[in-house]
């Protein structure tokens, strides 16, 4: 379910989350994929750029379908997140690729970008996330709300630069500076390409559904709320803990309770499990 926000609707903009649900194969060999994406802030083809990322995906997706539903199956854990891990790279790539040629700016033709992985077989609980960028991954398990969101480390950035093997060093034995930061960016080398700016980390989880579990995907706009409304999180879990799922007139009714302080777009993709 994509629902644009209250402040979208204020301004007159479009929705900038996109969602996308596939199935590709048949009977119990089948894999459904589900991709929500959210495009740059305020910038004017945000929208699109989040459906192309959905698309991008898809297509990857559905051309090895085969392979991701046989590791699913048989738990290869590392062969998943290293798999998914280059066709969400090969994919995001090709979007920043497209807008070069439309000479658009990369970084606000972007999208973030969310999935999940079901099997068909109901002989097979395992259920696969992936992505990059911000949103969340939340499981409702005995009535009571689990933040599952796969973390990732921050990169090590921080702390005073290494000298290399044979660098003069900062300052003479006498205390003088032999350097000084006059605080002037280095301009790029012209015989070294301009570096891009670090890629969003990669989140992978692969986790064990049990009956009665309910696992949602969300885009920023629910996630934030999910995170910091305690009221939200027991209303939900209160209308969600019946195994049997709602109805698709009172999930939407569901999804865009609003949340004073919250005005974003919001998209959630739920599963009951049985």
């Amino acid at each position: 379910m994509s629902l644009r926000g209250d402040s979208a609707r204020y301004r007159g903009e479009q929705r900038r989350d996109a969602l996308l649900t596939a199935r590709f194969g048949t009977g119990e060999q089948a894999l459904v994929l589900v991709a929500v994406a959210t495009g740059a802030r305020a910038t004017p083809y945000a929208h699109l750029a989040a459906a192309e990322a959905c698309q991008l995906i898809g297509r990857a997706v559905g051309r090895s379908h085969q392979r991701l539903a046989e590791d699913i199956r048989a738990g290869r854990r590392g062969d998943l997140k290293s798999g998914l891990h280059r066709l969400t790279d090969r994919g995001l790539g090709k979007l920043r690729a497209g807008a070069i040629e439309q000479d658009l700016d990369p970084e606000e033709y972007a999208a973030s970008l969310r999935c999940l992985l079901l099997p068909a077989d109901p002989d097979c609980r395992t259920r696969v996330f992936f992505g990059v960028g911000d949103g969340g991954l939340f499981r409702l398990r005995d009535g009571e709300w689990q933040d599952i969101e796969p973390r990732v480390a921050p990169a090590a950035t921080t702390g005073e630069p290494l000298l290399s093997f044979g660098s003069p060093p900062a300052e003479t034995p006498e205390g003088d500076r032999l350097t000084m930061d006059l605080g002037i960016p280095t301009p790029p080398s012209p015989y070294e390409p301009a570096p891009e700016p670090p890629r969003e980390p990669f989140r992978f989880r692969a986790s064990v559904a049990r009956p009665g579990d309910v696992l949602v995907m969300a885009t920023e706009g629910l996630a934030e709320p999910l995170r910091g409304e305690p009221a939200l999180c027991a209303y939900l879990a209160r209308r969600w803990s019946d195994r049997t799922p709602p109805g698709l007139a009172a999930f939407l009714a569901d999804v865009q309770v609003r949340v004073k302080g919250y005005a974003d777009d919001r998209t959630a993709a739920a599963v009951w499990e049985a």
